[in-house]
């Protein structure tokens, strides 16, 4: 590894291409450019992620680390890695203090992978607009976490009134398991979906999209109801002819398929960890369009999907000058 202190974007340029050259020419391939945007008491997990998906995915790592806004001095430290804790490939996390972490960019972009997409992922609060950050506008895919939020809900919320196709959001990942277990369940099931009921911990970002999902695909209104968790711990449909069908999982491994005139099945379905989840996300580079639909049935919004993709940078000065509008 190879830390510079107090640098400029130039040296950390330079400092990557002699890493790859000490690694002997053995990082080749790579198929994006995978951007994180965390705090700092985050980093770690952020890395952990990071690396579990650049194992999947190779990719460039950039970690960039937005520490004291206010600082009367810009400056940069950066860490450069080839073949480090960050993956198999190449990673270079960046700690920018005072302007510079307005402008983040202006570091970021000359070590862009060169002719691979981009993906920016937030590991903290999602952003107000993600026009606001430049690190998401010139991303084809930008991946938010609406549980980094203090209130999840009205974060996606949020989310679906910035919509670009390109966007995702983790809780939408989390549901996966869920939804593959449903469909595959309710393929089997000759009638048609009257009602159903979705149970979750109070503000659960994932069951409110698998309410929005099952709005989507089945036309009907999902009730939410507060569980002890951890997250989603029951989803039941109550089918047309009467019958009904429902997954449990109360403790967060294992879940249980119950179906009318059917015998109760165990299956696992484990919570994932954070980098599987960020994994996930990173296999399919098109836009999501079944979690725009879903989004958009949650939160009330037609047309989710038919959007422009394209973003333009909007800029907002989070420390205003005094006599400034904020």
């Amino acid at each position: 590894m190879t830390t510079l202190w107090d640098t400029t974007g130039t040296e950390v340029v330079k400092a990557l291409g002699e890493a790859r050259r000490s690694a002997g020419g053995l990082i080749s391939g790579l198929a994006l450019t995978l951007v994180v945007v965390a705090d700092e008491k985050k980093v770690a997990e952020a890395e952990i992620a990071a690396g579990r998906a650049a194992a999947a995915h190779p990719c460039r790592v950039l970690i960039v680390v937005r520490r004291q806004i206010d600082a009367a001095q810009p400056r940069l430290d950066a860490e450069i890695s080839v073949g480090g804790r960050l993956g198999p490939g190449e990673a270079v996390v960046m700690r920018m203090y005072g302007r510079l972490a307005l402008h983040a960019e202006s570091v970021v972009l000359p070590l862009l992978a060169p002719d691979v997409p981009v993906v920016t992922w937030w590991h903290q609060e999602p952003p107000e607009k993600i026009a606001y950050d430049p690190l998401g506008v010139f991303a084809e895919r930008r991946v938010t976490d609406a549980a980094q939020a203090p209130d999840p809900i009205s974060a996606l919320r949020t989310r679906a009134e910035d919509f670009a196709p390109g966007d995702t959001d983790l809780a939408w990942s989390r549901a996966t398991p869920w939804r593959v277990v449903l469909a595959s369940a309710y393929d089997s099931i000759p009638g048609t979906a009257a009602e159903a009921r979705i149970a979750a911990e109070a503000g659960n970002p994932t069951a409110w999209l698998m309410a929005g999902w099952l709005k989507d695909r089945l036309g009907v209104e999902t009730e939410l109801v507060t569980s002890g968790g951890p997250g989603i711990t029951e989803v039941f449909l109550k089918i047309d002819d009467g019958s009904e069908l429902a997954i449990s999982r109360p403790d967060g491994r294992t879940a249980v398929l119950h179906r009318t005139g059917v015998h109760d099945r165990r299956l696992p379905l484990p919570r994932r960890e954070l980098g599987d989840q960020l994994s996930e996300e990173l296999r399919r580079l098109d836009p999501d369009q079944p979690y725009a639909r879903a989004l958009g049935a949650a939160a009330g919004v037609r047309g989710l999907e038919s959007r422009p993709a394209e973003r333009v940078h909007e800029w907002r000065d989070p420390i205003p000058t005094p006599g400034s509008a904020s």
